[in-house]
């Protein structure tokens, strides 16, 4: 299935090109703060299923372009991260001239968290802040959903943990400020346009991804490639925290990250999950004088 926050917080299941509205079955209520409609949803997946079915093919759908999409989580209770997890893009990463990431991959460092702040979605614009003299990178990556609690996952068992995909953009300031820093502004994690339920990806590593800005790609990459694949992502955040329903953790990016400008168009395109076309429009918040340096290096 694939499952979409739409229309301040009501939740529906995509059915050929149209929206079909469950949110009385998940228990969402439209409106309400904080919103957490969708991990509620998630957290109660296997008791709604049956009726989900059942809506699925009784009820009338409206059409996708008469609803507005939302981040298909908008209030997980953490965003995971995990860095330099392509050989190739900790190689193009090296002739920036950090010094630190040649040094450091995910099977290595680990992982970071993301504000959840950060969090955007398929109808939203990436807003660059007005940061002088700074790049504003995208990073192609797949968001993979938690859908049941664990603490101390093991490998073999990390499948039944995944709930299910989302298209991912990590965006970041390029800079020395810490990483968390740089990579939390308000729609700087745009997800979308859907959740695509775990069932229907048949191999978690051979999952394909590309990303274009203006039409050229500029990443392309598959899941077959990464360092710290997807049940190691699983092992290894769950061995530090208790993994919760709706958490969301970001792939990593491959090769081929560089910077945008404002009227740039960002389209994501994951095989078997999802695409989006994101608008990059320039704000007027978020300048600081942490900021202000002659010559920032560049670190992921």
């Amino acid at each position: 299935m694939r499952l979409v926050s739409f229309d301040n917080g009501r939740i529906g299941i995509v059915r050929e090109g149209s929206v079909i509205d469950v949110t009385d079955i998940a228990g969402a209520e439209p409106g309400a703060w904080p919103p957490v409609g969708m991990v509620r949803f998630v957290a109660q997946w296997d008791r709604l299923h049956p009726a989900l079915l059942d809506a699925l093919h009784s009820r009338t759908g409206r059409a996708l372009a008469e609803v507005r999409l939302e981040a298909p989580v908008q209030w997980p209770n953490k965003v995971i991260a995990f860095p330099a997890n392509y050989h190739a893009h900790i190689d193009e990463m090296k002739g920036v001239g950090t010094g630190v990431i040649s040094s450091f991959k995910a099977s290595g460092q680990g992982f970071f968290l993301k504000a959840n702040s950060s969090l955007s979605g398929p109808a939203d614009s990436i807003v660059l802040p007005p940061l002088a003299g700074r790049e504003v990178h995208h990073e192609c990556e797949l968001g993979i959903i938690i859908g049941k609690r664990g603490r101390g996952v093991l490998h073999a068992d990390s499948r039944s943990y995944v709930f299910g995909f989302t298209c991912l953009l990590d965006m970041v300031v390029r800079g020395k400020e810490e990483r968390v820093m740089r990579k939390s502004y308000d729609t700087f994690c745009p997800t979308g346009p859907w959740i695509t339920t775990a069932d229907e990806i048949a191999d978690f590593d051979n999952i394909e991804m590309r990303l274009r800005v203006n039409g050229e790609e500029r990443q392309s990459a598959s899941t077959r490639n990464l360092i710290v694949n997807i049940p190691d992502m699983i092992a290894m955040s769950s061995a530090v925290m208790t993994l919760e329903p709706g958490d969301i953790i970001a792939s990593g990016t491959p090769a081929g990250v560089g910077p945008v400008e404002e009227g740039d168009v960002i389209e994501i395109e994951i095989d078997g999950v999802g695409s989006m076309r994101l608008p990059v429009t320039r704000g007027t918040v978020g300048d600081h004088p942490v900021w202000n340096k002659e010559k920032a290096g560049l670190a992921v």
